[in-house]
Formats: structure tokens, sequence, C-alpha cells
């Protein structure tokens, strides 16, 4: 667990970054520090490593005072990851992801073999191995990052905007790649963005903070979400807080209809004013507007089992029929949730 103590951090210009923090950041959870530019996020996180010490209070790693301890020796002990990964240009990438056990003084080839496992673990292609960092891309250069924070197998993690420089596409992946790790690994994880939407879908807990530093809430996603501390929180969670909530919403509830559905070919008449297309093996292949056959419009699916009202939002808005299709693991059609069904759901969740 690390432990911030009413830490402060103030400068000799009288500039206070971090003012009086108390907070907690639990053993093998991810913990996301978010908020405006000047809350004094990065110095936080700064302050676990002693790259920035603080001017009072104490932090303290497992209960010990990270103030006690030689930096460097500190620091080989902490994962660190940073915007565009900061990697050695001059290095190949295995030597590049091996760089902390080479300071502790591992074997060579222990290290490069840890090295090889990490770049698989992370979803590169071992070849990528003898590349140097110029011949990779943004995103394989942050899951680059990523392994050589991870080689010497340290239990904290802190991660300072890591995928803030990357298209949203490979932002996306980079989020869920964390995510699995996590899932296998259950490091402890103190995050840094000012994107929301990344802090409520990485963080087991989000810590809101204040221009100058001070600690406005902390909470889990859910609750942050539903029970915002106050204005400044509410504001910087966005007007479109309820639709955010919905990630934590299971689907599974939702109505649905079965007999919206017909087989590829058909061209009966219908009152409904649409229809779901199925291939032979229940598979969807479009909406068609009441009884023109000759003609398919996009649908959107989500997981019938696992996925969330978000899910099932997004997918009725990616169609005209304004339905969501739910689906099995097969990808076979189980049901239609109408927009009837969509609303009732949702009407029920911001009641709750």
């Amino acid at each position: 667990m690390i432990t911030f103590d009413s830490v402060s951090k103030r400068y000799p210009d009288g500039t206070v970054a971090v003012d009086a923090l108390s907070l907690e950041a639990p053993t093998g959870e991810i913990t996301v520090l978010v908020g405006p530019s000047g809350c004094g996020k990065t110095t936080s996180l700064r302050m676990i490593n002693r790259m920035i010490d603080a001017s009072e209070g104490e932090i303290l790693l497992d209960g010990v005072p990270v103030r006690g301890i030689d930096p460097p020796t500190l620091r080989r002990g902490i994962g660190y990851v940073i915007q565009q990964a900061g990697l050695f240009p001059h290095r190949r990438i295995i030597d590049n992801i091996a760089t902390v056990p080479y300071l502790l003084g591992w074997d060579r080839k222990k290290a490069r073999a840890t090295a090889m496992e990490l770049l698989e673990r992370v979803g590169l292609d071992p070849a990528l191995a003898q590349r140097y960092p110029f011949q990779l891309s943004g995103g394989q250069q942050q899951r680059v990052g990523v392994a050589r924070a991870l080689a010497a197998d340290p239990p904290v993690l802190l991660m300072d905007e890591p995928f803030s420089a990357v298209d949203p596409i490979v932002r996306t992946n980079l989020q869920d790649e964390l995510l699995r790790l996590q899932s296998e690994l259950n490091k402890t994880i103190v995050f840094v963005t000012h994107d929301i939407d990344e802090a409520i879908k990485l963080g087991d807990r989000v810590a809101v903070l204040r221009v100058g530093g001070r600690l406005a809430q902390v909470a889990d996603p859910k609750t942050l979400l539903s029970e915002p501390a106050d204005d400044f929180v509410r504001e910087f969670l966005g007007q479109d807080r309820g639709i955010r909530r919905l990630r934590f919403i299971s689907a599974d509830g939702l109505r649905l209809r079965t007999d919206l559905t017909v087989p590829e070919g058909s061209d009966g008449g219908t009152s409904e004013p649409w229809l779901l297309v199925v291939d032979a093996d229940d598979r969807p292949l479009g909406w068609r507007p009441g009884a023109e056959p000759g003609r398919l419009e996009p649908f959107g699916t989500y997981a019938h089992r696992g996925d969330t009202m978000r899910a099932a939002l997004d997918a009725a808005l990616l169609s005209p029929s304004g339905c969501a299709v739910a689906v099995d693991e097969q990808g076979k059609v189980v049901g239609v949730a109408t927009r009837q069904a969509l609303d009732e759901a949702l009407t029920e969740a911001a009641d709750g």
C-alpha cells in the first residue's frame, strides 16, 4: 500500500503544488489521480519515487517512509512509465526492456530472457526485439515502456499519462492491455491522467484533485459518478456523467424481443418498421426497413452476457432502427433490445 499522510510540496517562490494530501493507494489496485492542469498530479506521483521530495508530511510504502530509502534503491524497486515511453534511442528494444535487470546485476542471459517474455506479454512480436525505438510506432514504443517497467517484477508501478501521446484507437488498445496485464499481475499502480474517461475505465479508485493540489474526492468510479462530492467534482465529471455511469450497470436484465429476426432471402411483409436479417447460423447481417427485402442498414451488437448498458446503448446508436442486437459468445443473435426496452432500463437506472 502507498500512503500519503498530509503531504505538501511547496517551492521556494511560494508556489504550492500539493497541499496536505492524505490518500491511500491499496495494494494490488489501480489508483488514478485525475484533475485539471496545475492540480499536482504529476508532482504527487514523483514524490512516491523521490524524483521530487515532499516539503511536509510522509509518503509510506507498505508502512516504510520513502524519505528514509536511498533514491536509486527506491527507484529500482518501482516501475515507472512516462508519456512517449522515454526509451534509450541507441539501445535495441531487448536491451531497453532489460535496463533495470542490468542495473540490478542480473546475468545478461537471464535479463534478456525476461525481456523476451515481457515483449510477448505486452502483445508485441518477438521479432521486434532487435529493432531500435525509432523503428517502432508510438503505440509499440509505449508497450515497450510498460515491459521495461515490469522487467524486474516490481510490486509498484507509477504511470504518468503514458497513453496521452497516441491516437484514440491505439490508446484504447493500450488501456485494454493494461487491464489485462493487471488481471494477471495485480500490481499496485498509481496512474496519472487528465482524461476522466480513462480514469473511470482504468481505476479501482479515482482521486480527483483541485488546482493547488488539494484532494476533492476519492472513490470507486461508480460512486464517483453517482455521488460527486461537490460542484467542482460534478463539473469536472461533465454533463454526460449519467452516460459514463452506464458502464457500471449490467445489460443482462434488458428485455429482449425474439420475433424481429428474419432469415436471409425472406421477403414477407410485416407491420414492424424494422426487421433484423440473419444468416443460416443466426448471425446478424443488417436491419431491413419494413418490407424492403433488397435493402440492409447497419446494426450494432453487444454481448448478452457480460456487457454493460453503455455497450447496449452504443449498439443502439449505431443503428437507424434504434435497437441493439444481443449476441452470444459465437456472435449468434439472442434477441433485440428495442428503443422502448432501452428507455425503460435507462429510466430504472436513473431512478436507482
